[in-house]
């Protein structure tokens, strides 16, 4: 009879859902719920004071983009990655994401392409030490989806949606290390310089090289690795 209520507003509703839905992805990248971990809806209806139709709506919503499962018995659990799937959704992503590249690369001389690429990916060139994982994640993601808009194709920037970078980057995030995170930062320099350059052959290379180095890593550990 205490459990907490939402305001019947709906914008207020859809406000408190996203806060929740925001925290636990920030749980998940940042390791604190682990692959294979139980959520249990009561104790996060305590910790975020929200009622259990929150909890739930939000745990739909991170189901929907495939982060956790809800498993019959158990309730919802952070979602694991077998590296069969792993290295199948890298296989995946680098057809996909070599011809958005290259695509990319052929519109560049567009104006208005060339500028939406340049400011959505303005942070690369920030020399600043990416000192929060979180935050470079998210930099990570933003990067390769300005690729995929690049490349004109929205149908392409669907489908590529659908094999779930946040779910990989879940589990590849327990081996980044600064010199990983430097490495990556450089290849996505690199990437960028060969689309702006209009140089499409390259720049599907290095993209390509960059998502099979990220595969390798995400096989050097049992939890793997960085994109």
């Amino acid at each position: 009879m205490n459990e907490p209520r939402d305001p019947p507003s709906n914008p207020r509703r859809v406000s408190a859902v996203e806060h929740v839905v925001a925290e636990l992805l920030d749980g998940v990248m940042e390791y604190r719920y682990a692959p294979g971990q139980r959520l249990v809806e009561a104790d996060l209806t305590r910790q975020f004071n929200v009622s259990r139709g929150t909890v739930r709506e939000a745990f739909r919503r991170l189901a929907a983009d495939g982060l956790i499962e809800i498993v019959p018995n158990r309730g919802a659990v952070v979602r694991r990655l077998s590296q069969r799937d792993l290295a199948e959704l890298f296989e995946i992503r680098c057809e996909l994401e070599g011809l958005a590249a290259r695509r990319a690369a052929g519109n560049i001389g567009d104006p208005a392409c060339r500028a939406a690429f340049e400011s959505a990916t303005a942070m690369i060139w920030d020399d600043a030490p990416r000192l929060r994982i979180t935050d470079y994640l998210d930099e990570n993601a933003r990067f390769h989806e300005a690729v995929l808009k690049a490349s004109g194709n929205h149908q392409l920037g669907v489908v590529s949606r659908q094999f779930q970078l946040p779910v990989i980057m879940t589990q590849v995030s327990a081996l980044l290390t600064p010199r990983t995170l430097e490495r990556s930062l450089a290849e996505h320099r690199a990437i960028a310089r060969a689309i702006l350059a209009g140089d499409g052959e390259e720049a599907e290379r290095m993209i390509r090289a960059h998502l099979q180095r990220a595969a390798r890593l995400s096989k050097a550990d049992a939890a793997p690795g960085q994109d």
